[in-house]
C-alpha cells in the first residue's frame, strides 16, 4: 500500500491531460477484465435508462469506468496538489454557499457522482465541514485518507459506527455535513423509495436530521470539465419547505433530484454500485446471472 501511495504521489506531478488520458486508458482496460462490475453497471443502466438501446447503454457503461478510474487517479491532485494548482482547476459556480454556512446549520448533499471528492476540496479549499465515512481495512491507506481529505481546513470525519451524534454536535458548531446520500445500507433506517421507477432501499437520514435540526439542504455536484480541463462544482438552491412533514415525500424528493442530475451526465454517476441490492420482501435479486442479457463490446466503442 506504502508503494501504491507513492506511485500516486509521483501521478500528481503530471499535467492533468495526461493524467485523465491515463486513467480512461486505465478504465478501458477494467472495463473489459471486470466482469462482475461490468455486469452490475449494465443492469443498473437496463434498470434506470430503458429508454436506450442496449448499444447505447454499452457506451455509457464504458465511458463510467473511464471516468471512474479517472477520479482516482485524479484523487492524487486532490492530495497533494497544491492550494493554488487547485484552485486553477476546480470551477465552482456560483460558489460556496457561506452566508448560509455561517447561518447554520447546513447540509450539502453530494451524491455519488465519480468526482464527488472534488465537491469535499472545493467546500474545503474555503471552510471546514464535517462527513461521514467507510474507516478503510488497511490502516496505511485510512491514514492517507484522512490526511488528504483534512490538509486545507479543519474536518471532522467520523466512521459510519460512531452513528449520527457527532455530527449533529458538530453540527450545531456550525460545521456543514458533507452528506452522501444514495447508496445501499440495507433496509435499516431506509425506505423503499422509488430511483427511475424501480423500488431502492433509501436513507431517510437527510430528511429526518433536516427536520431535526432545522438544517439547509443544499446540493453540490461535481463534474468533469470537458478535455480535460479540469471539474465544476455546482452548488444548487438550497431546498425550499424541506423536508416538511412527509419523510418519504422528502426522500422521494431527494431521489428525483438525483434522477435529473443523472440524466444530465449519466456516465458519471456511480453504477458500479448495487443500488438496488435490498430488495422488498419476496422481490427477488435483480443482480443474478441469470437470464441476463448480453452484449458483445464494439471495438469501436473500445
Amino acid at each position: 500500500m506504502k508503494l501504491l501511495l507513492g506511485l500516486m504521489w509521483l501521478l500528481h506531478w503530471l499535467p492533468l491531460p495526461i493524467l485523465g488520458r491515463l486513467g480512461a486508458a486505465v478504465g478501458t482496460l477494467l472495463f473489459v477484465t471486470v466482469k462482475s462490475r461490468r455486469h452490475i453497471t449494465l443492469i443498473n443502466l437496463r434498470l434506470c435508462l430503458p429508454e436506450l438501446t442496449e448499444p447505447q447503454r454499452h457506451r455509457i457503461a464504458l465511458k463510467h469506468f473511464q471516468g471512474y478510474a479517472r477520479a482516482v487517479l485524479e484523487r492524487s491532485l486532490l492530495w497533494w496538489a497544491s492550494e493554488a494548482r487547485l484552485k486553477r482547476l476546480i470551477v465552482v459556480e456560483p460558489g460556496v454557499p457561506h452566508e448560509q454556512i455561517a447561518a447554520g446549520p447546513v447540509i450539502l448533499l453530494c451524491p455519488h457522482f465519480v468526482c464527488l471528492d472534488v465537491a469535499g476540496v472545493a467546500v474545503l479549499l474555503e471552510s471546514p465541514l464535517c462527513s461521514i465515512y467507510t474507516r478503510q481495512q488497511n490502516k496505511v491507506f485510512d491514514d492517507a485518507l484522512r490526511k488528504g481529505r483534512s490538509r486545507f481546513r479543519p474536518i471532522k470525519l467520523f466512521s459510519r459506527g460512531e452513528g449520527i451524534k457527532p455530527v449533529l454536535r458538530a453540527m450545531r458548531e456550525h460545521l456543514p455535513f458533507f452528506m452522501l446520500p444514495d447508496m445501499d445500507f440495507g433496509a435499516r433506517d431506509a425506505e423503499f423509495v422509488p430511483f427511475f421507477g424501480t423500488p431502492a432501499a433509501t436513507l431517510t437520514a437527510p430528511a429526518r436530521i433536516a427536520a431535526s435540526t432545522g438544517a439547509k439542504v443544499i446540493p453540490v455536484i461535481a463534474t468533469f470539465l470537458p478535455n480535460y480541463r479540469g471539474w465544476k462544482v455546482t452548488f444548487y438552491p438550497a431546498w425550499e419547505n424541506y423536508p416538511g412533514d412527509d419523510m418519504i415525500a422528502a426522500t422521494r424528493k431527494m431521489n428525483a433530484f438525483i434522477e435529473e442530475r443523472v440524466r444530465e451526465t449519466p456516465d458519471e454517476y456511480f453504477w458500479t454500485h448495487k443500488r438496488f441490492k435490498t430488495r422488498p420482501s419476496g422481490v427477488a435479486s435483480v443482480y443474478e446471472d441469470a437470464g441476463a442479457p448480453t452484449i458483445t463490446p464494439d471495438p469501436a466503442s473500445l
